[in-house]
């Protein structure tokens, strides 16, 4: 790492799903200027930056992440001018904005792929990936879409199928012509010269691949183009750009965020959420929660980006279960089990990411039945397990821990009706613990799950350790407790979370006893090698060297 850290890795970002955070106008959506009205929140908060999730022009399929203009904002969510204001009015609080950049693939509304589809002919036709039909008139392959279905669809005006690898609505965007890379660059240059404070970009490792090869993911060209793209966008800019990859392994991710590799600042990867996954039936049927398991992998990660590269260090986005729900305890420990995993996560090595709601604690929505859902993942999905022989109650019961509407419940803001999300009536149904969970009720609570993350991020702010120390993990095999030092020349943090709902004791290395600085409760604490924890207690300890 660089003597001078870089803005965002002392920062701490924060995900807005604008569908479900504010709504201003009643229609049941939240929007742009509802966002506006909540920055203060996020300002209070000590956030950094805030990654927005799709906000440009689509057909909403999948709720933005299928893009029929990328230079255009949704009317529901708002206009241009709203968005402007928004980059405005958060920088003057000090927040960067980060948008949300989706170019494996397009809406099938966009201009250029209503261009494509006319004719063979027409330019834009090979900025897409067509493949002629198989002898028999189907398919060029059995290739299966990740939301269900083929991946192949027929367009009858040029007698050729698209691949679609997410959904027909979603054509794969084909890297391979010049022009359209050079497009898309154009437009992210038009976003940058706009403000934005940055990139996240949705799938990225997909836009190397070789389809023929069946090579999908991390394809042969896929750094060669992050690359290119860093030299026509990124260069000589001070901002942050982060790649997701659900293929991406500590062996491969400095490839994308190496210092010398010139592509990327960061990957977010999932392998901690995978390995709560069946091997056959995926997240529809979780495993039970092994901490041991959970530890082995943000360890393996802490440690291959320990000298080069960095981490994304997060539990919970628009695409996964609340967190408490799943690693925690949503029940009689949610706040404690709230605050254990934000304490934990937000002082190892990287950069923390807040999913909106998190920093009170929101949790899973009980549905009850399959009408109730809005993800087309869910829904898609849902024919597919039921056709393997996953009877209907066991399927929901898989979904009610991992579909992605649980992240997409309105945020919870008052105990009123409409959560203080909307004056209307919700896009998805609300979830009814807003009425004792929200963030007026826990931000009156000077111990409260706000306070524990405003903490956290003020601690990574005004304590460099945090940012450039060495992380040491501690009692890798504890079956209860995950511990770490993070260590520099001057000083000693020692990190501890009991991340059960029973007590728990620690045996310390006898170096590590001593007397520190408390940073969660103050004062100073005197450890011996023995350290009983209460269920959920977790410390910040600081010692000089």
């Amino acid at each position: 790492m660089a003597a001078t850290p870089h803005w965002w890795q002392s920062a701490a970002g924060y995900q807005i799903y604008p569908r479900s955070f504010q709504d201003s106008n009643g229609d049941g959506i939240g929007d742009i200027p509802g966002i506006l009205s909540r920055l203060d929140h996020l300002a209070d908060l000590g956030i950094g930056f805030v990654w927005l999730s799709p906000v440009y022009r689509s057909p909403m399929v999948d709720n933005g992440y299928d893009i029929a203009d990328y230079r255009d904002i949704a009317p529901e969510f708002g206009t241009l001018a709203d968005m402007d204001r928004l980059i405005a009015e958060a920088r003057a609080r000090g927040i960067g904005i980060v948008m949300d950049l989706v170019v494996n693939h397009s809406s099938d509304r966009h201009a250029w792929f209503e261009a494509a589809r006319t004719s063979r002919e027409a330019p834009e036709h090979d900025y897409y990936i067509w493949r002629d039909p198989a002898p028999d008139g189907g398919p060029p392959s059995e290739l299966q879409a990740c939301f269900g279905g083929p991946a192949w669809t027929f367009a009858p005006e040029v007698g050729r199928y698209y691949l679609g690898f997410f959904s027909p609505a979603q054509p794969d965007l084909n890297w391979q012509n010049p022009a359209l890379r050079r497009e898309i660059y154009d437009m992210m240059n038009w976003w940058f010269d706009r403000g934005i404070a940055g990139f996240r970009m949705d799938v990225i490792s997909l836009i190397g691949k070789d389809v023929d090869a069946g090579l999908f993911e991390e394809g042969p060209d896929l750094h060669p183009f992050l690359q290119e793209m860093h030299r026509e966008t990124f260069a000589g800019r001070d901002v942050v750009t982060i790649g997701e990859s659900w293929s991406v392994s500590p062996e491969t991710a400095p490839l994308y965020c190496g210092r010398d590799r010139g592509e990327l600042d960061m990957v977010f990867q999932f392998n901690h959420v995978v390995q709560g996954w069946d091997p056959v039936h995926g997240k529809w049927k979780p495993r039970p929660f092994d901490l041991p398991r959970m530890k082995r992998v943000l360890n393996d990660w802490q440690a291959a980006l320990a000298e080069d590269g960095w981490n994304s260090l997060f539990l919970s986005n628009h695409d996964l279960p609340r967190h408490v729900s799943v690693y925690g305890d949503d029940g009689a420990h949610r706040v404690a089990s709230a605050k254990a995993w934000a304490t934990a996560l937000h002082l190892m090595r990287g950069t923390p990411f807040v999913y909106q709601g998190e920093e009170i604690g929101m949790t899973n929505r009980r549905f009850a039945d399959l009408s109730e859902f809005r993800d087309l993942e869910t829904l898609n999905h849902h024919a597919a397990e039921t056709a393997r022989g996953v009877s209907e109650d066991d399927f929901l019961a898989g979904a009610n821990i991992t579909s992605r509407d649980h992240a997409r419940t309105p945020m919870q803001w008052s105990a009123a009706p409409g959560a203080g999300f909307t004056a209307g009536t919700p896009w998805i149904g609300l979830n009814p613990n807003h009425e004792w969970i929200n963030v007026a009720a826990d931000r009156a609570d000077p111990d409260g799950v706000f306070e524990r993350y405003r903490r956290l991020i003020a601690l990574r702010r005004d304590h460099p350790i945090f940012v450039t120390g060495h992380h040491t993990p501690l009692a890798e095999d504890h079956p209860a407790v995950l511990a770490y030092l993070r260590e520099d020349a001057r000083q000693t943090a020692l990190v501890v979370a009991n991340l059960t709902s029973a007590p728990a004791v620690l045996d310390l290395p006898e170096e590590l006893a001593g007397t520190y600085s408390d940073l969660i409760q103050g004062g100073a604490v005197t450890l011996d090698r023995l350290v009983s924890l209460e269920p959920w207690e977790a410390r910040a300890l600081l010692r000089e060297s």
